[in-house]
């Protein structure tokens, strides 16, 4: 399972939804869209925007992308890297080390970056999308291993899951039938995908949860 990575801007005013309108539109290619390397889920409002990636490199690059974007738009903040502690379950600086031994590191960028290819293809090629946000990091993973089980390919960032559709009525379909499985509590989303939202908006990896807010 994919690593979580969360990149903070504390805006000095309430400019979230202005924010992540720019973010909406911004174009993002060359080396700093492969190192995104897939999506990257965006949530929140008022003076504090998250953007959740699955590797260090990826919330490294997306970081850089929105500091790029603050620059150009006059919008103060500061921003700072966490990574998913996942036996404490807390936020915890990018800093701060992970205890685990080489061989452990190694398996796990290995595998990461075989996370990566898939989920870039993944995206890459769907037409419509599904975006569910769910209450927790637990929820999420539990619907995410869920659908994995049964052959559907999806992506996790932090408390969302994105899944693919070919069209926009088995996008409809699968929103239907995620809204009756899924909690009480979780909002689901169809929307044009990464395949053909890239198409509208070239060069833009950035999934927006919650509406352009403001």
């Amino acid at each position: 399972m994919a690593e979580d990575w969360r990149v903070t801007a504390n805006l000095h005013e309430p400019d979230g939804g202005r924010l992540i309108r720019a973010l909406h539109s911004a174009e993002v290619e060359g080396e700093a869209r492969r190192q995104l390397a897939g999506r990257v889920a965006v949530s929140g409002q008022d003076s504090h925007v998250f953007l959740y990636a699955d590797t260090e490199t990826a919330a490294r690059s997306a970081r850089d992308v929105v500091a790029a974007v603050l620059e150009e738009h006059g919008i103060a903040a500061d921003l700072t890297i966490d990574r998913w502690h996942h036996d404490e379950e807390r936020w915890e600086d990018a800093s701060s080390p992970m205890p685990s031994t080489a061989t452990e590191h190694h398996a796990e960028h290995e595998k990461l970056e075989s996370d990566e290819e898939a989920e870039s293809e993944a995206s890459d090629v769907a037409a419509w999308e599904v975006r569910v946000e769910l209450s927790s990091h637990h929820e999420a993973h539990a619907l995410a291993e869920r659908l994995e089980a049964e052959g559907v390919t999806c992506v996790r960032r932090w408390k969302y899951v994105l899944v693919g559709a070919g069209d926009e009525d088995d996008a409809n379909a699968l929103a239907s039938r995620l809204q009756a499985e899924a909690p009480a509590a979780a909002t689901v989303h169809v929307e044009p995908g990464s395949g053909l939202a890239w198409q509208l908006q070239p060069g833009n990896p950035f999934a927006i949860f919650g509406g352009l807010a403001g």
